[in-house]
C-alpha cells in the first residue's frame, strides 16, 4: 500500500484514530493531516506475501511476531501514523494503547516500493522509522527488478548499507536472524 498526499484532510490525532477504526480503507496521520492510502499491485502484493511467508516460516517457534500491512505503526517521536507492509517485533509488542492495534516497538520494518512512494519510503519516511529506538533494521524491496536494500542500526546510531541484487542473491537480516532469497521473495514475478 501506498500513501500519496492527495487532499489531505485536518484532523486531531483523537478524531484520527476513532476515523481510522471504523474505516474501509487505510489512512496515514501526521501533524493533523490525514493521507489516503492508494491500492497496491499485483506484483507489490505477490512481493508482500511470498516476503511475508518466507520470513513467518523462519520466525517459527522464536520470540518474535511478525506483522502484515495492517498493523498500524506509530513513531512516537514525530507523530506519524502509517502500516508498513511488513513489521516484525522481537520480545513483547508494545502497542499505543488498549486498542493493541497501534504497534509502537518494531524491530525490523520492510517495505515494498511503488513507483509513487517509492522517494517518500527511501526519504522523509525513513527519517520518522530512524526514531523509533526499538527499530534495528530497515528493508526496501524493488518491484521491477531483484533486488532488496537493507538498512542495520549500528551501535553508534548510524545505518549499515547491504543492497542484494539478483535471483541468485540472498539477504541477512541480521537482528532477527533471518535470511530473505530473492528467489523467494520474486517468487511467480514477472519483469
Amino acid at each position: 500500500m501506498s500513501a500519496v498526499p492527495r487532499n489531505p484532510v485536518a484532523m486531531t490525532e483523537i478524531e484520527y484514530l476513532e476515523f481510522e477504526r471504523v474505516s474501509n480503507s487505510r489512512h496515514e496521520f501526521l501533524a493533523g493531516e490525514v493521507f489516503a492510502m492508494t491500492g497496491a499491485s499485483e506484483t507489490h502484493n505477490l512481493i508482500n506475501g511470498s516476503t511475508y511467508v518466507s520470513l513467518y516460516n523462519q520466525l517459527r517457534g522464536r520470540p518474535c511476531k511478525i506483522y502484515p500491512s495492517d498493523m498500524r505503526l506509530k513513531v512516537e517521536a514525530t507523530g506519524l501514523y502509517t502500516y508498513p507492509d511488513i513489521s516484525i517485533v522481537c520480545g513483547e509488542a508494545c502497542f499505543a494503547d488498549a486498542e493493541f492495534d497501534t504497534l509502537i516497538n518494531p524491530t525490523v520494518i520492510i517495505e515494498v516500493l511503488s513507483p509513487s512512494t517509492e522517494s517518500y519510503d527511501r526519504g522523509k519516511k525513513f527519517h520518522h522509522y530512524r526514531e523509533l529506538p526499538s527499530l534495528q533494521e530497515y528493508a526496501l524491496i524493488t518491484q521491477d527488478n531483484p533486488r532488496i536494500e537493507r538498512y542495520l542500526r549500528q551501535d553508534n546510531d548510524t545505518w549499515e548499507f547491504i543492497d542484494a541484487k539478483g535471483l541468485n542473491a540472498s539477504l541477512p537480516l541480521t537482528s532477527i536472524d533471518c535470511t530473505l532469497i530473492l528467489a523467494e521473495v520474486y517468487e511467480q514475478v514477472s519483469f
